[in-house]
């Protein structure tokens, strides 16, 4: 369905890129995180709907007019950081690989499709190269949880998991998160509150242990998301047993996750903490003595993925808990498209 842009192609340092949801969260998180890496490039345009079009958007001292997302508008572009939902991925992603780019795409649209690549920077960048023009990135809950399990499962090689999320509202966007601080302060003021984006429970002062809608079993999509793009991230066998429950907190930004992992080979706290103390864009925290462990607030608009907690799994053969904390909107979400379009260029794959 989709060309296949791996052949032909020089390395490129400044390519022609656009930012499609530019006005959505994760959307203005991009930019931030554009402009704080210097990302090279030789011309930039921002893209969004038709009610958005026309409006000005200030970018690394400049000020830029947003366009609309049409085929024509990604006409002479090389990369492609899209966030703007799955309908609108799947709208524009045969006309945006038709015409020469590469789509790094941060909805779930194509991320289970077998042609394209479900990538987390520093953690499977080889699946790059079997890119047909789409790029998928994983969803937030999953990309926090690669970094420090890849290196532990080429360590121990991961039998089983069990991860429990505990998910921020900035993952919902704008309307989450609005959700939250007007739902705070009508309690704290004693008024009556009509919840907008969590129609069924309020989230102020409270747990919701359902995010996006049920399928099989009873889990949730969001749920199954974490146990089918860990397998294909990490290429892992189906008879690797994995289970998920998300739960939404109200927390304005950062995804924490209690984890726990049964290895094939024994993983002791000790080495599971050498390891991650070395691997890529990981942090740990680990001090209970002296009650230092990671924790949201602490992540929130940092880079690394923190680990903490990290100690042997009592109800596992092989096992480690720990409890990872990062940043929803960086490294879950507009950090690792970045990484991922810096990865496309090294590699000379755009």
């Amino acid at each position: 369905m989709y060309l296949k842009l791996t052949e032909g192609y020089e390395a490129m340092s400044n390519p022609n890129i656009a930012i499609m949801g530019a006005t959505g969260v994760v959307g203005q998180e991009i930019l931030k995180i554009l402009e704080e890496k210097n990302f090279p490039f030789n011309n930039i345009k921002f893209l969004a709907s038709a009610r958005s079009a026309g409006k000005q958007i200030d970018f690394k001292g400049r000020t830029y007019t947003i366009e609309e997302a049409r085929p024509e508008a990604f006409d002479g572009l090389n990369i492609v950081l899209a966030s703007a939902g799955g309908a609108t991925s799947k709208m524009f992603a045969e006309e945006i690989v038709k015409r020469g780019a590469v789509i790094v795409d941060n909805s779930s649209a194509f991320r289970m499709e077998p042609d394209v690549p479900l990538v987390i920077a520093g953690v499977n960048d080889d699946d790059l190269k079997n890119h047909r023009g789409i790029v998928a990135n994983p969803n937030c809950s999953t990309s926090q949880l690669m970094l420090p399990l890849k290196p532990l499962h080429e360590y121990g090689n991961i039998k089983r998991m069990i991860v429990s999320t505990y998910q921020s509202v900035s993952g919902a966007g704008k309307d989450a998160i609005d959700d939250l601080v007007e739902g705070t302060r009508a309690v704290q003021n004693n008024q009556s509150y009509e919840p907008g984006k969590f129609k069924d429970y309020p989230i102020a002062f409270n747990l919701i242990p359902h995010i996006d809608v049920f399928v099989d079993h009873n889990y949730t999509k969001e749920e199954m998301k974490v146990v089918n793009e860990t397998r294909k991230i990490l290429h892992l066998p189906q008879d690797v047993r994995i289970s998920c429950t998300a739960v939404r907190v109200p927390v304005h930004t950062s995804h924490c996750e209690s984890v726990s992992i049964e290895f094939e080979k024994e993983v002791t706290p000790e080495k599971a903490r050498e390891i991650l103390s070395n691997a890529y864009g990981v942090e740990v925290i680990d001090d209970p003595a002296n009650s230092k462990y990671p924790t949201p607030l602490y992540a929130a608009g940092k880079d690394p993925v923190y680990v903490g907690r990290i100690r042997k799994e009592l109800a596992l053969d092989n096992g480690i808990a720990m409890w990872v904390v990062a940043d929803n909107l960086r490294i879950g979400a507009a950090l690792n498209a970045v990484r991922i379009a810096e990865k496309l260029m090294e590699m000379d794959l755009v």
